[in-house]
């Protein structure tokens, strides 16, 4: 196999396969929200019958409370609020802002990056990489985690980072041409180039914060990526540099990208532990924010 081709496994997933998965997903949280709410139910119980030898809420306020704060109620007050009733934990201003952030661009089939979307770039690429550059920020955050790893013993390279829309127009139009010698119609080689290369402007990688991984443990950009110590490192730590992996086993219903071990995002330290404290993948995340950003 070629290490410096782009994406040599991508595939979008058939309508068929998304029914399939969103279905199974549906089922896995209603049947989560039951245990919670079996434990819940549990917990209330619990409560009650341990009432009586409980001090009220007052009492125990009282008793735990410094004699400063009971005598000034606006001591702490900040202490006091409570976070927003959301998934999140944000207020509307706080979602607006991290949807304003252009490190939070979302770019897939159906979102374009936007036309006036522009970066800097800097080489971080390896020796074999096909695109050796990523925006400015994500290429020094890069060689700041592969410093890391090194240190730990492991080695990762970038192999495909940021792609021109010109670039990106060559890969779709290849594609196309591919579909069109098979005897396909404009429309349905089109159609099917675009499950397999995203349309120019429609593709992660011509943001410059999308980086394909590897390391020499397995060079190909395919799922047998996630066998390597590479990965592993990348699971417990990217996070801590700024990086998410973009394409999540459990989220392909979401995404309409097959699991991608290889694929990871830039997205800053801050948003990435929010991103991954949360657990949704980064459309689920985004249309959250959005939800949160709309109630204000």
């Amino acid at each position: 196999m070629n290490p410096s081709a782009p994406h040599p496994h991508r595939r979008r997933l058939t309508r068929a396969e998304v029914r399939r998965r969103r279905r199974s997903r549906a089922i896995r949280r209603v049947a989560g929200l039951t245990v919670m709410l079996c434990v819940a139910a549990g917990g209330v119980t619990f409560l009650l019958t341990r009432r009586a030898a409980v001090p009220s809420a007052s009492a125990a306020s009282a008793i735990s409370m410094p004699a400063q704060s009971i005598a000034d109620p606006a001591v702490s007050s900040a202490e006091n609020t409570a976070a927003p009733a959301n998934a999140l934990g944000l207020t509307a201003d706080e979602a607006r802002a991290m949807l304003a952030d252009p490190l939070m661009v979302l770019v897939n089939h159906t979102c374009k990056m936007p036309d006036d979307y522009t970066f800097d770039t800097k080489e971080c690429g390896s020796a074999t990489a096909v695109n050796k550059t990523l925006q400015t920020a994500a290429c020094d955050a890069f060689l700041e985690m592969q410093k890391a790893a090194a240190a730990d013993g492991v080695t990762v390279w970038m192999q495909s980072g940021y792609r021109s829309v010109k670039y990106q127009t060559s890969l779709y139009e290849r594609k196309t041409k591919y579909y069109l010698d098979k005897g396909y119609d404009n429309a349905t080689a089109r159609e099917k180039a675009a499950a397999v290369v995203n349309p120019p402007g429609y593709s992660e990688h011509n943001c410059g914060l999308a980086a394909d991984l590897n390391s020499p443990e397995h060079t190909g950009l395919d799922r047998g990526f996630e066998k390597t110590a590479a990965f592993r490192w990348l699971c417990e730590h990217a996070g801590d540099y700024g990086f998410i992996l973009r394409y999540p086993k459990d989220a392909e219903d979401k995404t309409e990208i097959i699991y991608e071990p290889w694929h990871w995002r830039y997205v800053g330290v801050e948003n990435a532990a929010k991103i991954n404290a949360s657990g949704l993948c980064f459309e689920d995340y985004i249309e959250t924010l959005q939800s949160i950003a709309a109630e204000g």
